[in-house]
This record gives C-alpha cells, sequence and structure tokens, in this order.
C-alpha cells in the first residue's frame, strides 16, 4: 500500500509561509533541490489544493535553459500525476486532473498497488488530509530561520503521535526531519 506523506520547507517555528506568505526564505540550494528531485522521483501522484497548484503551475511549462537541479525538477514535475482539489477552478494545465471525488475516496483510489509513494502540499490540503487520517507521514525541511507568524505547517490543535525515522542535515544549514505516524 502506498504512503502519503506531507513534506515541505518550515522556519524553526513551524510556518511555510510568513505572514505575508514570503516562502523566498525556504529556496532550496543546489544540494537541497537534488534531494527534492529524489524523493519526487519516487512518487506516484500528488495531492495539490489550488494556491499550491498556482505556485507549482510555472513548472508544467518550465523550459529552464542552464542544466541543473532545476530542469531536471521541470521533467520530473510534468511527468508526475497531479491531483488538485479546487472548488473555483475550472480547469488545469499539464499532468494534472481536478479531483471529481472527495479526499479519502481520491486517496484510496490511488493507494494500492506496487510502486511509489503518494504526496500532499498546501497546509490548507494537509489540514484536511490530516484531519482525515490520510498522513502517514511527514517531512519537515527545517529553515534556521524564525517567522514569529504566518502559516503553521500543522493546523491549529493537531495532535499526531509520531516517530522519528529520517533525520539528515543539508550544507544550506537545512535540516530534514522525516516522522512516520506512531499510532
Amino acid at each position: 500500500m502506498r504512503k502519503v506523506t506531507y513534506s515541505m520547507g518550515v522556519s524553526l517555528d513551524g510556518f511555510i509561509a510568513g505572514p505575508s506568505g514570503d516562502i523566498a526564505w525556504s529556496a532550496p540550494d543546489e544540494e537541497l533541490h537534488r534531494f527534492h528531485n529524489e524523493q519526487t522521483r519516487e512518487l506516484r501522484a500528488h495531492f495539490l489544493g489550488r494556491r499550491l497548484y498556482e505556485v507549482m503551475k510555472y513548472w508544467e511549462t518550465a523550459e529552464p535553459s542552464a542544466p541543473g537541479p532545476e530542469a531536471e525538477f521541470a521533467r520530473i514535475w510534468q511527468a508526475l500525476p497531479k491531483i488538485v482539489f479546487s472548488t473555483t477552478l475550472e480547469s488545469v494545465v499539464g499532468n494534472a486532473r481536478l479531483a471529481r471525488a472527495g479526499l479519502a475516496e481520491e486517496v484510496a483510489q490511488l493507494r494500492d498497488g506496487p510502486g511509489g509513494g503518494l504526496a500532499v502540499g498546501g497546509a490548507g490540503l494537509a489540514a484536511s488530509f490530516i484531519e482525515l487520517g490520510l498522513v502517514d507521514e511527514f517531512g519537515l525541511f527545517v529553515s534556521p530561520v524564525v517567522l514569529g507568524a504566518g502559516t503553521p505547517f500543522f493546523p491549529a490543535g493537531a495532535t499526531i503521535g509520531l516517530e522519528l525515522v529520517e533525520t539528515r542535515t543539508f550544507g544550506s544549514r537545512v535540516a530534514y526531519l522525516r516522522y512516520r505516524r506512531a499510532d
């Protein structure tokens, strides 16, 4: 059965974006970008909410001129099937489709089968996944910055028992922490 992972860059105080939505502080360097590429390459599909879809839509048509991790990510992202949850979008581009069923139903359709994991991105959609118990693992790319406020990685009031299963520190001082549900 495929696992669902929620993984994003996060400040030391637990925010994925600053008070005005700023995420520039979390831009990956080459080493970290290559790690993201490796993780994304292993996915079977990615669930996105409207806001994250609109941010990531850039990669659907990106053709970076310079070789390197950005060009590689564009190729990986374009090939990856994406399921977008939105009540306002009427269409999506690239290798994406609008979800027609509910969260649990869409996940159930993709959980069975061999190979590749599933990912959910975006705080709002991930909060709904967490509430329904659909997230199996959490990957936090903790940057050495304190934002003081913003969009939290975990939804308010969430209590989730976790077990640390992997750590890695990058040259950029970002620490990767991967947890799985302990319950």
